[in-house]
């Protein structure tokens, strides 16, 4: 008979936000397939019920607006009471707006734009510290390769994501004392809901992007969740502080067209 090894997240409890769609349905399903056990959050409560009953026992639906303190202190504790500890946090709700130049902008926008992607990590991080302190644990922020270069027409979003890069880098620094790693994923285009929903103007000029690069296609949630799959595993366990670039060599030339020009 055939020896059953356990998986690469036994006995490891991750929390995952934005995880009714896209990524972080991508990630909660391979972490659970790695037997992690997995808390799926998301502010589409029934999204995320939908991928907890897809999942099975091994997983928890609960609501969760990022940019609300108090909703992550309640997730957290829903995770501790089912599951005894969170081992795992993958930072990965955002949002995206359609690019515009600076001055066409709204406050409103740029506003929402910062508390869901750059203070919902921020809170994320401080929320589970405590749980993680004793027995250490891994962070996996979800930044952008707009997190390490600049964008026309997309100033909001890429200072939000320089902001996450910014955020893991200290909280690496601060947190190695508890055996806390920190880390980045820098996601090219993924062909994520996000995308799909992109005016049909912004999916031609991602067709042409892509076409510029040495892998020319998008790249998909499942190849993102590998990533986070490592990241929050042992086998990185000399791994913090970084930044890990997924973007089919987007960013690796010396000339990237803006989405906005």
């Amino acid at each position: 008979m055939a020896e059953v090894r356990p998986g690469r997240l036994a006995g490891k409890v991750a929390l995952i936000t934005g995880a009714a769609m896209g990524q972080g349905a991508a990630e909660a399903r391979r972490f659970a397939a790695e037997d992690a056990r997995v808390v799926v959050t998301d502010v589409l409560a029934d999204g995320a019920r939908a991928v907890a009953d897809e999942i099975g026992d091994a997983a928890i639906a609960v609501a969760l607006d990022v940019t609300v303190p108090d909703q992550w202190d309640a997730t957290v504790r829903a995770a501790v009471d089912a599951f005894g500890r969170v081992d795992v946090l993958v930072n990965n709700a955002g949002i995206g707006i359609p690019p515009r130049v600076m001055e066409e902008s709204t406050l409103e926008d740029h506003r929402r734009t910062m508390a869901v992607n750059l203070d919902g990590v921020w809170f994320g991080m401080r929320a589970v510290v405590p749980a993680m302190r004793d027995g250490g644990g891994s962070i996996v922020n979800i930044s952008s390769i707009d997190g390490i270069v600049g964008v026309a027409g997309m100033t909001s979003y890429a200072a939000s994501k320089f902001g996450v890069t910014g955020l893991t880098k200290s909280a690496a620094l601060e947190l190695g004392r508890y055996g806390i790693r920190v880390n980045s994923i820098h996601p090219g285009v993924i062909a994520s809901p996000m995308v799909e929903r992109a005016p049909a103007e912004v999916r031609a000029r991602l067709d042409r992007l892509m076409a510029q690069q040495p892998i020319p296609r998008m790249g998909t949630p499942e190849e993102v969740a590998n990533l986070a799959l490592f990241l929050a595993s042992d086998e990185s366990s000399y791994c913090t502080g970084a930044q890990f670039v997924i973007d089919g060599g987007h960013i690796a030339g010396p000339y990237r067209e803006g989405l906005w020009d």
